[in-house]
């Protein structure tokens, strides 16, 4: 793109967001490409259809983009090297539409941030039709929820019958073990956290059960155990206000043993979905004014912190991590240019 005959180079926030995306969405065919093929339910399937569409789409665009501006695109991911559509069947449709709606959510949010990180009008644009197509993607998918009657709500709270005013430091803190009740922010927070990581323990467990080499399928089991014990927490919280919580998933998941997904796939999803967490912990910490609720969430977060350098560690180790756009290290230029 060119402004009074100069041509505009991508900035850091926009080639960063092109960048992670194209590894996102070439990601994205490969699963969603297996869950259409193993898809039984005739209104679902169209649905999973759409996002892959989608999905092609974006990797087209952003290919067109980097190249244009002589940027190397990514390596990304392939359906020779990272999938398997013969494989059996790993999860059900109902928890393929669930992760629909909810990658539909994180959409909303990322591409929101993505018009927000991009100056170009080309790069705005196209942001803004990523984020029109995933409302799209999130109404078609919240719909066929509620027409199947598997949309989870969260918890309802009694009509405000007043306007009133906090009178008393108890709204903040525990006083002599005393609770104040959940605000609906923190209900909410709580509940979709829950909600989360649900389908996060769901999809781990398929995960565990076709992964390859064994550090992996520990790094999966570990983080098994994090996600229940997030989940039993956030529901202990839920409970505390008499308030309902999700349930589970694990019916939903088939005892598949073969390989489906590679490991390096596995592992790139459940590293997002681990950045994705840290991001939801902190919007809650900033919405919890009760000392308790905002104390979890800040120790929740450490822990998934460090289970994401765990698994960097495995990725680097197995030359799976693909190095994002840095700036240039002058440094060592200087040094290179010193040895000759």
């Amino acid at each position: 793109m060119e402004e009074k005959g100069q041509q505009i180079r991508l900035t850091a926030g926009e080639l960063a967001q092109l960048w992670v995306q194209y590894l996102n969405d070439s990601a994205s065919i490969c699963i969603l490409s297996f869950f259409l093929e193993k898809a039984e339910d005739e209104e679902i399937k169209p649905i999973i259809q759409f996002a892959l569409e989608l999905s092609k789409s974006h990797v087209e665009s952003i290919t067109a983009i980097l190249t244009e501006e002589k940027n190397v695109v990514p390596d990304g991911f392939s359906m020779e090297e990272d999938v398997d559509v013969s494989a059996p069947r790993l999860y059900s449709d109902s928890f393929v539409l669930n992760f629909l709606n909810q990658m539909a959510k994180i959409g909303l949010t990322s591409y929101a941030g993505s018009v927000a990180a991009s100056v170009r009008e080309d790069i705005r644009s196209y942001y803004m039709d990523c984020l029109e197509e995933t409302m799209q993607l999130y109404k078609k998918s919240t719909d066929l929820l509620l027409s199947k009657g598997l949309f989870i709500r969260s918890p309802s709270l009694p009509n405000l019958e007043k306007v009133e005013f906090v009178k008393k430091q108890w709204f903040m803190l525990d006083v002599f073990g005393e609770k104040r009740p959940l605000t609906a922010a923190e209900v909410d927070n709580l509940f979709a956290n829950l909600q989360r990581n649900a389908l996060g323990v769901a999809t781990l467990t398929g995960f565990t059960q076709v992964a390859k080499e064994k550090d992996v399928k520990q790094f999966f089991l570990k983080g098994l155990e994090i996600g229940n014990k997030h989940i039993k927490l956030f529901r202990s919280k839920l409970e505390e206000s008499k308030l309902p919580a999700p349930m589970g998933w694990d019916s939903e998941i088939t005892n598949s043993t073969a390989h489906t997904f590679s490991d390096r796939l596995m592992m790139f999803f459940t590293s997002g979905l681990i950045t994705l967490s840290v991001g939801y912990y902190g919007t809650a910490i900033s919405q919890s004014p009760r000392g308790d609720i905002s104390a979890m969430y800040n120790r929740l977060s450490l822990e998934v912190q460090l289970y994401a350098e765990d698994g960097a560690n495995i990725m680097i180790k197995n030359g799976w991590l693909e190095q994002p756009p840095m700036a240039s290290d002058r440094d060592e230029l200087i040094r290179k240019k010193d040895q000759l």
